[in-house]
């Protein structure tokens, strides 16, 4: 009877720490992905050069490589490739995450702008009206490559990012370092927000995080070479890549969302975006945080906005 008495009690433990370490992985989805902020601010220095969003060379084990401010080598250029179409990434067969890495984890704040030009935190769900302006701020917690694309009504996609006219048609991102979309500090008013016309409908942002380019999608130089001098330009999926982007789309997600609306965008986010600077534990939580529910190597997820 001691003996069972003893199992039992066991078997309670495990029970109970099983459904806690559940109930914690599935609730803390902002403290994992908070977790890897670094705890101090990155310095704000007049010198602080800007994060280049082109994909980075392979390291070729000189000491030429430099780090940026998250500790990830890269030295802000390019792979040049031909076509639009980066030939490094045709394999189509998605990459595995490698063993220690996070799982990957995407924050974004969407901000409209108000009647004295500010860009206000505001409710994804917010019903919006023609003229109305918004950018969304964006955060990761590992390094890679983000896309986003756009439909209206259930209608055929466009990519919005990269883009040929904003971080030189680059989309690397470094862990923890925000950018906008679009730049506040781009050169024209048209590049500075998305606009909604008179035409009503549903909007939906798809965003594609991943650890590696993804293949058939041109970034860089191959994305500048296609839309050439032309202003607006937009490249569009094809069904195959859209279809594999939207089968991704079935991989469970684990979402936080903060409903805290109605503040400005502090000088501190702003000033992190456009000069590359890494977000510390004590800046302001992205509003909204998807993550995934596995170690993977690519992360999809959605963001719909009514326009009536």
């Amino acid at each position: 009877m001691k003996y069972l008495f003893i199992l039992f009690a066991c078997a309670m433990v495990s029970i109970f720490a099983a459904t806690s370490i559940a109930a914690l992985d599935q609730d803390d989805v902002r403290g994992a992905f908070l977790v890897s902020r670094p705890k101090e601010k990155t310095q704000n220095t007049n010198t602080a050069p800007k994060t280049s969003r082109r994909r980075p060379r392979p390291s070729t084990g000189t000491d030429s490589t430099k780090k940026n401010n998250s500790g990830t080598a890269t030295t802000g250029s390019s792979t040049s490739t031909t076509g639009t179409t980066n030939t490094s990434t045709s394999n189509t067969k998605t990459k595995p995450a490698p063993v220690n890495a996070p799982r990957m984890g995407i924050g974004l704040t969407l901000f409209m702008r108000d009647a004295n030009g500010l860009a206000i935190r505001t409710d994804p769900t917010h019903v919006f009206q023609k003229g109305d302006r918004v950018r969304v701020l964006l955060e990761t917690n590992a390094d890679g490559y983000l896309y986003i694309f756009n439909t209206t009504n259930n209608g055929p996609a466009v990519m919005l990012y990269p883009n040929a006219e904003l971080d030189e048609a680059g989309n690397y991102l470094q862990a923890h370092v925000p950018f906008e979309v679009p730049s506040s500090a781009a050169v024209e008013e048209r590049l500075r927000w998305l606009a909604f016309d008179e035409n009503a409908g549903d909007e939906r942002l798809f965003f594609v995080f991943t650890r590696e380019p993804l293949p058939g999608v041109p970034i860089d130089d191959d994305l500048i070479s296609y839309c050439g001098d032309k202003k607006g330009c937009s490249w569009k999926p094809t069904d195959e890549i859209w279809s594999q982007i939207q089968k991704e789309m079935s991989h469970p997600l684990k979402t936080d969302r903060e409903k805290q609306y109605g503040a400005p965008q502090t000088e501190r986010e702003q000033q992190a975006s456009n000069r590359g600077l890494g977000l510390a534990k004590e800046d302001p939580p992205p509003s909204l945080i998807m993550m995934a529910s596995a170690n993977t190597s690519r992360l999809v997820t959605t963001l719909d906005l009514i326009h009536k």
